[in-house]
């Protein structure tokens, strides 16, 4: 699938390792929550970069210890209607401190990027139609907002002291 990030498309280093698999010494590689929950002290002494795949199901504070340790957290949007994966998103920036790649995937849409990117995701899996159509565009649709958020950009009030 077609990533995005730093504001256009880019190869994915990543590898996303099935549960059982051996992990490659040489590739960053992502790992399932199950696997991560059931091998945690074997995965702990991995040398390499390693991920991981977050379902939208799980507190991200059952991982707040543990983040740190993860170079990339993928978090996942199973459908349209479900946005769980937005507060995961916005809780591992700001409880747990994550500073690591957040990265969006599954049904990830264009009008969503925008708020995806305001609650701390900073990489997006799109589909293929995304290389086709104009999604980078989505990421500066709006340039004026009124609540804080993970991104740092200056909302409505700040700005507004400012100028007073």
């Amino acid at each position: 699938m077609p990533l995005i990030k730093n504001g256009g498309f880019v190869a994915d280093p990543w590898r996303h390792i099935e549960d059982g698999a051996p992990l490659p010494a040489d590739a960053p590689a992502t790992v399932s929550w199950k696997r991560w929950s059931s091998e945690r002290e074997i995965l702990v002494g991995h040398n390499g970069r390693l991920g991981l795949r977050l379902p939208n199901d799980v507190p991200p504070l059952s991982l707040a210890q543990d983040a740190p340790r993860f170079d990339l957290i993928a978090l996942a949007f199973p459908k349209f209607i479900d946005g769980r994966a937005f507060s995961q998103a916005r809780l591992l920036r700001s409880r747990c401190g994550f500073t690591g790649e957040l990265r969006a995937t599954g049904d990830v849409l264009r009008d969503q990027l925008l708020f995806m990117r305001r609650c701390g995701i900073d990489a997006f899996e799109v589909s293929e139609r995304a290389i086709a159509e104009d999604w980078l565009a989505a990421l500066d649709d709006f340039d004026l907002f009124y609540q804080p958020a993970a991104d740092g950009r200056p909302w409505i009030a700040r700005q507004r002291r400012r100028a007073g």
